[in-house]
């Protein structure tokens, strides 16, 4: 257990540097912000968002991760027959379509910031249809929900848990799109001349 502590205390290879090293980088960090003023402060705490054109790939993470886990938990809770979590599942919804507004409202006017050639604007034109679709059947179940409740059952509730379906799988299509323009294709990517590898930067990943 000693030789653990010490071991990431005072650095080992995967990490490059232990404890003492990120503490260090921490208060480096904040005394450098605590230096800086307006802009300066903003583009030192944030610098990912400031260095974004738009904000859309920022936002986009909220409803994917609430519309899924939405409909993994109403799952879940109509297999279990727990009323309760199909409500807290309910707020999942709400906060997920709430999500999609601000995604889809950044998105569209990313088409208009962001330069792309022919290629990836086909793509985009799918990925906004994607979009689209996911954002009007997240808030026609919201509605839905609001209107008749938790409390759905026979019929009803299987078309219900079918259309939530079917919005995380158009959630899935439209964010694989979206890996695609900027993976492969670098759309909104700014490209950085690479720095020569040395021995003193050099970053091991051996386990």
């Amino acid at each position: 257990m000693n030789n653990f502590l010490a071991w990431q205390v005072h650095g080992n290879a995967d990490q490059g540097g232990g404890l003492l090293e990120m503490l260090t980088g921490m208060l480096a960090f904040f005394e450098g912000l605590t230096a800086s003023g307006g802009d300066g402060f903003f583009n030192a705490l944030m610098p990912g968002l400031a260095g974004m054109n738009n904000i859309h790939p920022l936002l986009v993470h909220f409803p994917i991760a609430f519309l899924v886990v939405f409909f993994l938990f109403d799952v879940v809770a109509c297999l279990a027959k727990k009323p309760q979590w199909r409500e807290v599942a309910s707020y999942l919804l709400y906060f997920g379509a709430i999500g999609a507004v601000f995604t889809v409202i950044a998105g569209f006017a990313a088409a208009y910031e962001v330069p792309h050639n022919d290629v990836v604007h086909a793509i985009m034109e799918r990925h906004e249809s994607f979009g689209v679709a996911v954002l009007t059947l997240a808030v026609s179940l919201s509605l839905w929900r609001l209107k008749k409740g938790a409390l759905l059952t026979g019929g009803a509730n299987t078309f219900f848990l079918i259309l939530s379906g079917l919005m995380c799988v158009l959630l899935a299509l439209g964010a694989d799109l979206g890996g695609l323009m900027v993976y492969k294709y670098g759309t909104a990517v700014q490209l950085v001349q690479p720095q020569p590898a040395s021995e003193s930067n050099h970053h091991e990943h051996d386990h």
